[in-house]
């Protein structure tokens, strides 16, 4: 593949050909010829071309009708048209259906080059779209919400039946427990993934400024509103929009909030026109709104309205059988940012991180695992890298579980929780241990030994 790229030209004429051949290969493209319709279909491959150089008038399959076959091939196909100043009307019919530009024969080489650069920009900026939606949609894809315990395996299967609907969703769970994430996989997996996802920091701003900030306003509508401003919900629009810690709302806006759920309409602030949107609410919560209502703090009509799906996120403490998974992708994470080889955690710490009690959940995990992998100096997190604090519980609690008749059930656990590791890694490697060795972040050799420490059957891998 040449520096430039692969240029396919489309044209009956040999002469054509010749001269853009050597203009382009001289400018660093390589360049592929096809001399009608059918030859072009043949030849075409959205892997390997850059750009298509299309002739409207050939004998046989004209342009436009290429045009159209190869778009139903490949969309993102970048085409430039070639014709005759009679055809001038047909190219811009044929921009009208997907081509990118056209020239009139003749052309001059500067003008034609221009073009050609132009759409090279167009499909560069066409591939880096594409990248970011994929990188998008895998960061907030399922896979990005860890867990194989059977708590979480709950909250996958409500995410996936939840996602497609247009249902209200509330989510409910201790501050760390990946909130915002899961609202953030329920709207990269519904029909509305291509539209805005709004954030709403419910208790971060003052009430006034909270509703000009939802519900925009018009100039003149308060001191300091010198302009109109669109809110949240006009950006929303056709989206989805995530009230983080909905409780903090005060009953005034909660009853606005209200208002626009159930008619999907609002006005802005010091204005009388009705604005209609179509917005999915997604709400969470680290309190329990029943209590809140009980309490005189929290609407019940709201609350209804909000509950229709309900998801419970764990705690880690009820999940800890998900702890070494969630380390191994800590630390995949932040090795790479970091430029760094980790190759795991020493049993040690693994012990630790298990017998926490984690009261900042999620976060104060991945907390500890980004500053243990700053801080460290070899290729293995270990206690030194660790606070203090996280041994002198730990020790507490390994002292009064002995006292309890309980002494050798954390090490027990802890083997277990390895084990289940390991067996998960080959699982997913069919069996093969170097290829488990790389998704668990440790030598071969070293897994090796583990299998045979832990007495793994390699050859029944589910039992």
């Amino acid at each position: 593949m040449s520096q430039n790229g692969l240029i396919h030209i489309i044209d009956d004429e040999p002469i054509i050909h010749e001269v853009l051949g050597d203009l382009l290969t001289t400018e660093g493209y390589e360049v592929e010829s096809s001399l009608d319709g059918e030859e072009a279909l043949e030849k075409y491959s959205p892997d390997s071309c850059d750009l298509i150089l299309l002739d409207l008038l050939m004998p046989g399959m004209n342009g436009i009708e290429v045009l159209k076959r190869i778009k139903k091939i490949d969309p993102q196909a970048v085409i430039i048209i070639i014709t005759a100043y009679a055809s001038v009307e047909s190219a811009i019919s044929a921009m009208k259906i997907g081509a990118f530009d056209y020239i009139q024969k003749p052309f001059k080489h500067d003008e034609l080059l221009l073009t050609i650069e132009r759409a090279r920009e167009h499909k560069n900026l066409q591939n880096e779209n594409i990248r970011l939606k994929y990188e998008l949609s895998r960061k907030f894809s399922f896979e990005n919400i860890i867990g194989k315990s059977n708590v979480m395996n709950n909250v996958f299967e409500t995410i996936k039946a939840s996602a497609p609907t247009r249902s209200t969703i509330l989510l409910q769970g201790e501050s760390g427990t990946g909130k915002e994430l899961v609202a953030r996989a329920i709207h990269q997996n519904s029909d509305r993934a291509n539209a805005p996802f709004i954030i709403v920091n419910s208790g971060s701003l003052p009430p006034d400024l909270l509703e000009s900030n939802l519900f925009g306003h018009l100039k003149g509508a308060f001191t300091g509103a010198v302009s109109d401003k669109k809110g949240l919900f006009e950006a929303a629009n056709k989206g989805s929009i995530f009230f983080d810690e909905i409780s903090s709302l005060n009953m005034e806006t909660q009853a606005k909030l209200l208002r626009v759920m159930q008619d999907r309409e609002f006005m802005r602030l010091g204005g009388t026109k009705t604005i209609k949107v179509d917005v999915r609410v997604i709400a969470a919560t680290n309190t329990d709104l029943e209590e809140q209502i009980k309490e005189k703090k929290f609407r019940p009509d709201l609350f209804f309205r909000l509950n229709v799906i309900k998801i419970e996120l764990p705690p880690l403490r009820d999940r800890k059988e998900d702890i070494p998974l969630l380390v191994k992708h800590f630390l995949d994470i932040y090795s790479e940012e970091n430029q760094k080889e980790i190759i795991g955690i020493s049993e040690e710490v693994m012990e630790v991180f298990v017998n926490y009690e984690w009261p900042g959940n999620i976060r104060e995990l991945e907390n500890l695992i980004e500053r243990a992998v700053v801080l460290t100096k070899t290729k293995q997190i270990t206690r030194n890298n660790l606070p203090p604090f996280l041994y002198e519980i730990n020790r507490k609690q390994g002292s009064a579980g002995m006292s309890s008749n309980n002494a050798g059930t954390l090490k027990e656990q802890t083997q277990r929780f390895q084990k289940n590791w390991i067996l998960e890694a080959l699982r997913k490697s069919n069996g093969v241990q170097k290829k488990a060795a790389q998704l668990l972040g440790v030598k071969p050799t070293t897994l090796n030994e583990m299998i045979k420490r832990m007495e793994i059957d390699i050859n029944n891998l589910d039992s």
